[in-house]
């Protein structure tokens, strides 16, 4: 029986001393864990920031490229006809959304979706003024056409777009 409670009175303590150290040790081990987690966060927000910044630029540069006035600015010419002025409407609006599809990578997909309404937005605008113009008349016509369909309107998906990557961008910070 004294070797039974010999071997109690040296079991006991040590059972105690094992718990407590292996409480501590996993407690210590977690907040390693924790430490090094944050760390590569950190590090990978430095690497990423950057990137979905300029993002944020390159989706403003194209919701700015593929607002209708821009785009009759930059596109209209006074030799060309309503039908190659709208060919070239769509041309230009898919072609910038093509440079610029990547850019989705670094935004959330709610923003991605915006921008996506904001281009079938512009191509439907054309689409609609085309439709109350002759192919064969004037771009002069056409781009009139859009202006007073925008004019109508106010506030544009292309201007929905801006704000949402504004808001987006304000996160960051």
């Amino acid at each position: 029986m004294d070797t039974i409670l010999e071997i109690i009175k040296l079991t006991v303590p040590g059972l105690i001393v094992f718990a407590t150290v292996y409480y501590l040790l996993t407690k210590y081990l977690d907040h390693q864990l924790v430490l090094k987690q944050t760390e590569l966060k950190k590090s990978q927000q430095s690497t990423t920031t950057p990137l979905r910044l300029q993002a944020y630029e390159r989706l403003s540069l194209l919701c700015e490229r593929i607002a209708l006035p821009n785009l009759l600015l930059r596109l209209r010419r006074d030799d060309a006809t309503a039908g190659q002025l709208k060919g070239a409407l769509f041309l230009a609006i898919q072609q910038e959304y093509e440079y610029n599809i990547t850019q989705q990578v670094y935004v959330s997909e709610q923003l991605w979706e915006i921008v996506k309404l904001a281009r079938d937005d512009s191509m439907n605008t054309i689409g609609l003024a085309s439709e109350l113009v002759d192919g064969q008349s004037d771009s002069q016509d056409l781009a009139q056409a859009i202006m007073s369909i925008l004019e109508k309107r106010g506030t544009t998906a292309v201007d929905k777009a801006l704000i949402a990557i504004k808001r987006e961008a304000a996160i960051l910070f």
